[in-house]
């Protein structure tokens, strides 16, 4: 009885696995390709990836933008051909408990240094999008003060 309990418990735990594992891969094709379709100025893959009520906060303090706003924001950049090329790395995923919101961080290598982006995705009809994404600027703590600052000029 005890090697039946375990061996379910053992499935569940696979598939539970592998769920993660499967959702994660496409996750990280859907936010690879987002930022690959923002360094070919690829207007309408980037903002296909996100939902319709996508909000994007960026690094100036009032840059905080619902899609049509960001759409508009971005059409000039995207209109010459050069948007922004962010290279990601270490993201870290979670998932809520119904298996329908994805939230994640990453390290972004950006023309500013070092950023972090952090966001959600929701599971639409079957499909992910990006919902929500925060674009960080990262300073040091001991850098604090002559940033402090320099936001005070």
């Amino acid at each position: 009885m005890k090697s039946r309990l375990l061996l379910v418990l053992g499935f569940i735990l696979s598939a539970e696995i592998s769920f993660g594992q499967k959702e994660e891969i496409k996750l990280n094709e859907l936010i690879d390709q987002w930022h690959i379709s923002a360094a070919k100025a690829e207007f309408n893959n980037y903002f296909d990836a996100t939902s319709d009520n996508f909000i994007f906060l960026g690094t100036a303090p009032g840059e905080r933008w619902d899609k049509k706003e960001f759409q508009s924001f971005c059409k000039p950049y995207f209109d010459k051909g050069k948007a922004w090329d962010f290279k990601p790395s270490n993201r870290k995923w979670n998932f809520s408990k119904d298996k329908k919101i994805a939230w994640f961080d990453e390290d972004l290598d950006t023309w500013m240094k070092g950023c972090r982006g952090s966001g959600i995705c929701t599971l639409e009809k079957g499909k992910w999008k990006i919902a929500y994404y925060n674009l960080t600027v990262l300073i040091e703590n001991e850098k604090i003060k002559k940033f402090i600052e320099l936001r005070e000029e």
